[in-house]
């Protein structure tokens, strides 16, 4: 029985390799999520190394099902990043933009000279990219480009199979070592104390804001119901006014009970002696009042319908507007702010008196319907819950841009394309900043960016580490342990460089220089460690426009790379081209 299951189960498999790649998402999704200490593959490794293993049973699978989901992939990935990717070219942003050309220029050039130094041809050159920056989208990239290089199918072939030879010796220091770099290094090449500094921003970055901060200024906490007594201190006065004599506190009256009956509530109101009054505010706020006046139990009064919302902000009104300024506007009252959300990552910004608001960021925020529809009109758009995705919108824009995407340039006799992938790319980023422009155009809802983003990249990366299973015991032979220094230097060389470009080039502020380094990276787990050692998500401040423009440029970096080391000395015969495998066994990739 188990000698039939050990020849059944590969002989299944290779006739139908839809199983292998379900079976190598599965186990590839277990294998990244498993911790070492601090440490985890993640789930694109995973997938890849779990790939090369199921590869060597021989599993042909058609290279259309790697193009159909890359390119799903590469579109998600320009949706998400598109409001900031705009931003940072168009406006306030610039010079965070500027930076992440820089440091994506500087990662090009150490790619690069490290791969013709060591006589690397473009498959190796491009895993080295892909695993030293942690950047697996360049890969497909790449892989269309080599079409384009004049290369016959069988060198195609053998360069696409030391792709993942070099990504999966290089990864892991790329993973780790920017972080390591950042949060512990990057202090020291900066001199200062980082936990101070950001200690220090938001000190001057909450000036203006209540005595007790601004949560009093924007957490809802409670809702509670007071009697106004004889010549209590509101007597007389109207909503508005009674609103404003709060001392600082955002304490907002949501019902009124006049002679036992509810009363709408209208801010030229007048309040008077014996009505009962629902008031939501900070607790401590409720508790002082409480000790002024008579608490009452009202439940009828204080059962009021409170939602929390996200809110899509698009509103160029509010673009730029900082948050102490946005709490006194008339649409904020009786609203609290419970969080934003930015860039495709939701990075989640400090609440600060003045942290800027910018179209394309996610608030969450709570309050009664009333209060809360009049909050949406003013930023924006509702982005509430939802299952449905726009598929026109999903399938013209990638069709659009891939037809566009596709269109051949001829430079010195080299054909430049973006290829349909790269169009998909430049489609999702321009779909995703119209959406903030014009919301109604329809959603992508964020399950569904999850899916095509993972799911959508993993079965590329599958179907990569299959097809390359069988010569990459070869190739890993072939290419030798110095790969690994070669990632070594790519990853180590740009970010010990960053932080000096950022503090001596662009003059950025040292609490969000290190954030917007690992931006620059597109490291979000190198984010996560310098505010963990900062003790502060200040530097995400830094972190989501350089992320959004270096994502794109390290993607489309993967062309750049297949096109110099192809061009440079050499290149008729790269010199890391794998011994031709031996002859295929039944069902062997050929």
């Amino acid at each position: 029985m188990f000698e039939h299951l050990q020849t059944w189960i590969p002989d299944t498999l290779r006739a139908h390799p839809e199983l292998a790649i379900f079976v190598t998402l599965a186990v590839g999704y277990w294998v990244g999520a498993r911790r070492f200490g601090s440490f985890s593959l993640g789930a694109v490794t995973g997938t890849l190394l779990t790939g090369i293993v199921v590869g060597q049973l021989g599993i042909e699978i058609s290279d259309q099902i790697k193009s159909i989901f890359f390119t799903m992939f590469l579109f998600a990935v320009g949706f998400g990043v598109g409001p900031q990717f705009v931003r940072g070219i168009a406006s306030d942003g610039v010079p965070q933009a500027a930076f992440a050309v820089v440091v994506c220029l500087l990662v090009l050039a150490c790619v690069v000279g490290a791969a013709m130094v060591a006589g690397y041809g473009p498959g190796l050159a491009v895993g080295l990219l892909a695993g030293s920056q942690t950047i697996s989208a360049s890969i497909g990239i790449a892989t269309d480009a080599f079409a384009r290089t004049g290369m016959t199918p069988d060198q195609i072939t053998e360069q696409e199979n030391l792709i993942p030879v070099a990504y999966a010796i290089t990864y892991i220091f790329g993973t780790v070592g920017t972080g390591w770099i950042l949060a512990y290094l990057g202090p020291k090449l900066l001199r200062v104390d980082i936990e101070a500094e950001c200690a220090r921003y938001e000190r001057e970055h909450s000036i203006g804001a209540p005595a007790a901060g601004m949560g009093s200024a924007w957490h809802q906490h409670e809702l509670r119901a007071f009697r106004i007594p004889a010549g209590g201190r509101v007597a007389g006065m109207t909503i508005t006014a009674a609103e404003a004599a709060a001392n600082g506190e955002r304490l907002f009256i949501e019902g009124v009970r006049k002679g036992g009956e509810l009363v709408e509530v209208d801010p030229d109101l007048v309040l008077e002696a014996g009505d009962v009054v629902a008031v939501s505010g900070r607790r401590q706020a409720l508790v002082a009042l409480s000790n002024m006046t008579e608490e009452v139990e009202d439940r009828a009064l204080i059962d009021i319908p409170v939602e929390a919302v996200d809110v899509l902000v698009t509103a160029r009104s509010v673009d730029g507007c900082q948050l102490i300024d946005l709490a006194r506007e008339p649409f904020a009252r009786g609203v609290y702010l419970n969080q934003i959300r930015r860039g495709s990552a939701g990075v989640e910004v400090p609440v600060l008196a003045q942290t800027t608001l910018h179209r394309g960021d996610i608030v969450r925020i709570t309050g009664s319907k009333v209060h809360t529809d009049r909050v949406v009109e003013a930023l924006g758009y509702a982005d509430r819950p939802t299952t449905i995705t726009n598929m026109v919108l999903v399938g013209l824009g990638i069709c659009i841009g891939g037809l566009i995407g596709s269109l051949i340039l001829p430079v010195h006799g080299i054909p430049i394309t973006l290829g349909t992938s790269g169009g998909a790319l430049i489609a999702g980023i321009v779909l995703g900043w119209y959406r903030t422009v014009n919301p109604m155009v329809g959603n992508v809802p964020e399950s569904t960016l999850w899916f095509m983003n993972s799911v959508g990249l993993n079965v590329f990366i599958a179907v990569v580490g299959i097809s390359a299973g069988p010569t990459f015991i070869a190739g890993l032979q072939q290419a030798g342990f110095g790969i690994f220094f070669a990632g070594l230097f790519a990853t180590s060389v740009p970010m010990i460089l960053a932080p000096l470009v950022g503090k001596y080039v662009f003059r950025f502020d040292p609490a969000i220089n290190l954030g917007a380094c690992g931006g620059a990276r597109t490291s979000t787990a190198s984010g996560a460690m310098v505010s963990e050692v900062a003790k502060s998500n200040v530097p995400m401040l830094g972190y989501t426009v350089p992320y959004a423009v270096s994502n794109t440029l390290l993607t489309l970096w993967g062309l750049a790379v297949v096109l110099l080391i192809h061009a440079g000395p050499g290149a008729a015969e790269p010199v890391d081209a794998a011994p031709a495998p031996p002859p295929a066994t039944a069902g062997a990739r050929e």
